[in-house]
This record gives C-alpha cells, sequence and structure tokens, in this order.
C-alpha cells in the first residue's frame, strides 16, 4: 500500500495541479537547449548568446501561457523574474540540477546548482522541487550507485522540508545515439527500468517526469518519421501500457523536444493504450518556434506569436489530458481533504 502522503507535500502538488487533480503543466527551465535554439536562430555560438535573451523569453512564455497551464517549471538561474510574471492560477516547479552533464566524465553523472538548497528553492516560491537524472538501467554497476544515492540524497531533502519531489529521468544508452534507430529498439525498456526502480519508497519521489517509452518518429503514422517503421500503433500501444504498469507512483510525460502534432500522437497512443498517466510537463513542443521570432523580429512579435500559437499549442495539449489520472488517484491514495 502506497503512504499518505504528508500536508506539505499535498499541498505542493494540490497547487501544480488543476481542479481535476491533473498536472497541465508548462516546462521552461531549459538552459543550454534554450542557448542552443537562440544559438541557432541568431547565427553564434551558444556561449555568445548574452543570459538577458533567455531570461526575457522566458518572461513573455510565463506571461502569455501560465493561464493556460496548471504550473510552470522554471530554473533558478534565468527563470526566477519569469516565475513572477506567472498567473495567479499557476504554481511554481523550480529545477535544482545543473543543466546538461560533465561530458569529460563518463555516466552523465548529475551535479546540483551550487549556492541552491531545497530550502532556498521554497524560500524563492516552489511549491515542488525538479531534479533531471539521466539514467539508463544499461550503465555500470558503479555510475547506477552513484546515481541512486544521489536521488536518495535530494529525496530525503525534500521530505525533510516536506515539498513534493519530482524526478525528471532522460534515458539513454551508453555510446548511443537517442534519436537513432538502435536506441530506439530498446527505449521501452530502459523507461520501464527506470519507472519501476525510481518508484521505490527508498527515493521520496512524489511524481516520475518521464519520456514516451517508444520513439514517436518510428511509429507508423508518426506526424514526423524517420523513414523506418519499428512499431505498429497497436505495438507502440503496448509499450504505453507496459510501462505504466511498472510505475507504482503517479507519472507524467514530457515532451522530449518534438514538436506539437508529435506530442499530441503520443498523448493520443497514450490514451487508447489506458496508460495511468498524471498528466504533462510540456516544453519545447508549446514555445520552441518562439525562440526565431523573437531573434528576428524582437518582443513584441513574439508576444503575438505566443497569444496565437503558443496558446493554440498548449490547449492542443490540454485537450489530450481527458484520459488522465489525478496524481491522489494513484494506486489507491485518497484525495486531498478539501479541495476535490
Amino acid at each position: 500500500m502506497p503512504t499518505p502522503r504528508s500536508a506539505g507535500k499535498q499541498k505542493g502538488l494540490t497547487a501544480v495541479a488543476d481542479s481535476r487533480g491533473i498536472i497541465a503543466a508548462l516546462a521552461i527551465d531549459q538552459r543550454s537547449a534554450l542557448r542552443s535554439l537562440f544559438s541557432r536562430a541568431k547565427g553564434v555560438r551558444p556561449a555568445e548568446v548574452p543570459p538577458e535573451n533567455l531570461s526575457q523569453f522566458k518572461e513573455a512564455v510565463s506571461a502569455i501561457l501560465t493561464p493556460h497551464a496548471s504550473a510552470i517549471l522554471l530554473d533558478p538561474e534565468y527563470g526566477l523574474p519569469a516565475a513572477g510574471k506567472r498567473a495567479r492560477n499557476a504554481g511554481l516547479l523550480l529545477a535544482y540540477e545543473q543543466t546538461g552533464y560533465d561530458k569529460n566524465m563518463p555516466g552523465r553523472i548529475p551535479r546540483l546548482l551550487g549556492g541552491w538548497s531545497v530550502k532556498r528553492l521554497i524560500e524563492a516560491g516552489a511549491d515542488a522541487v525538479k531534479l533531471l537524472l539521466y539514467y539508463s538501467n544499461r550503465s555500470s554497476v558503479e555510475t547506477n550507485d552513484i546515481k541512486y544515492t544521489f536521488v536518495e540524497k535530494v529525496g530525503a531533502e525534500c521530505a525533510a522540508s516536506d515539498v513534493p519531489f519530482f524526478l525528471e529521468l532522460v534515458s539513454y544508452g551508453e555510446d548511443m545515439d537517442e534519436k537513432g534507430i538502435e536506441f530506439a529498439r530498446i527505449k521501452h525498456e530502459v523507461v520501464r527500468a527506470g519507472m519501476k526502480e525510481f518508484s521505490k519508497p527508498r527515493y521520496n519521489v512524489d511524481v516520475l517526469k518521464v519520456g514516451m517509452p517508444v520513439n514517436l518518429s518510428f511509429v507508423e503514422g508518426s506526424p514526423s518519421p524517420s523513414g523506418e517503421i519499428l512499431y505498429k500503433r497497436e505495438q507502440a500501444k503496448q509499450y504505453f501500457m507496459l510501462t505504466a504498469a511498472s510505475a507504482s507512483i503517479p507519472f507524467i510525460y514530457l515532451s522530449e523536444g518534438v514538436s506539437n502534432a508529435t506530442f499530441l500522437f503520443g498523448l493520443q497512443l497514450a490514451a487508447e493504450a489506458g496508460a495511468k498517466f498524471s498528466g504533462v510537463l510540456c516544453g519545447r513542443a508549446t514555445w520552441k518556434d518562439g525562440v526565431e521570432i523573437f531573434v528576428k523580429q524582437g518582443s513584441r512579435a513574439l508576444e503575438d506569436w505566443l497569444g496565437r500559437e503558443g496558446v493554440r499549442n498548449i490547449e492542443n495539449v490540454n485537450k489530450c489530458l481527458g484520459s488522465a489520472r489525478p496524481w491522489f488517484d494513484s494506486n489507491g491514495l485518497a484525495a486531498p481533504s478539501g479541495n476535490h
């Protein structure tokens, strides 16, 4: 049986979910990924992108899109001004990890942001704390032991401060291209193993944020086909069911940088499969195309684009959440008293 949640964790989860208990959240905690988008649009090296570009972009996204979201996920490095621009109904998740990983070290070992603690993230307004972890069940025992211990420590810190802990799992294969066919063949297995492992009570994770179990480009009928079909629609749905069944805590899907149309395709597969997901934390599938507008045409044009296309993108995602399950409905957890 799952353990009942503490008052602080219940309060934080209620703050980042909608009135149904569905997490319909917007992610813009990207740092290196957003810098890369800016660098391509500007034709400069990532290091030459001014930090204020990132902050201004996040502020516009927060102000215009959070009226349509249950929460926003931001980073404390460039995102705090944007946190102040969010709609009153939107909760706040803050990222605790450094962006990327040290490429000189094997195993994609995680690192926390210097100068921050869970307590400080809460003081900055966080209703929940998010940690990103690159994870593969095929990594060495030594690598994964480091990661297990790391997550245990962050989970314990969140439990001590009585705040919800969201763990984002980015699946990968050692020495594989995550977008290539080789990894696509095993992705469901890696996603499933991660969901099973980090559902264990020892990690104190409240919600898992995971990628879809199949690379959607290799699924029959995909809006972004790779040219090769690995999975028929029914096969893909089987993997959605298998991975969903391996989690014993609530989980939500992330968009992994795909287009809005492709993310919607994945959510439709999840719904048809009956996967018991509790919502989304969707980033680039909502706002990615706005970067070039901002760079080429300025902030007014970005605001216009977000008000039209950004809102349409987020509403498209929201429409796919009809079959999502409330976070408190996972494995018999009761609804928070007095809220639903």
